[in-house]
């Protein structure tokens, strides 16, 4: 099976391809590859309660079952640190949520790393 990386740069403001790219890595995960995901940019908005119980995109989902399968996986997520400071995420928005911060270098090292890289 392959490595696959999730990068997710639209947030509630694209809700399609916002879902879009979770609706990718369930898919990945529903076929048995290794799923890992990266949000950036508005992307990282995706990580508020707000998104995750209201954001449907047209044909790819409601993102609370999308992000429920991905979290129940044990998929790792990383989160651009610059773009959740710069975009007021807090410690509030992001609480029992399984997150790491990452860096661009970050971002770099993991699609190096991974076989495949779809971006959203």
């Amino acid at each position: 099976m392959a490595s696959i990386l999730v990068h997710i740069t639209h947030g509630p403001e694209h809700p399609t391809r916002a879902a879009l790219g979770f609706h990718v890595a369930k898919a990945a995960i529903d076929e048995g590859h290794s799923v890992t995901m990266f949000l950036a940019g508005d992307g990282v908005q995706l990580m508020r309660d707000g998104a995750i119980d209201n954001l449907s995109g047209l044909g790819t989902g409601n993102l609370r079952e999308l992000y429920d399968a991905v979290v129940a996986a044990g998929v790792k997520i990383y989160l651009s640190g610059m773009s959740a400071k710069s975009r007021g995420l807090t410690e509030d928005d992001l609480e029992g949520k399984p997150y790491e911060f990452g860096l661009p270098r970050d971002l770099v090292r993991l699609a190096v790393e991974h076989d495949r890289m779809f971006t959203y």
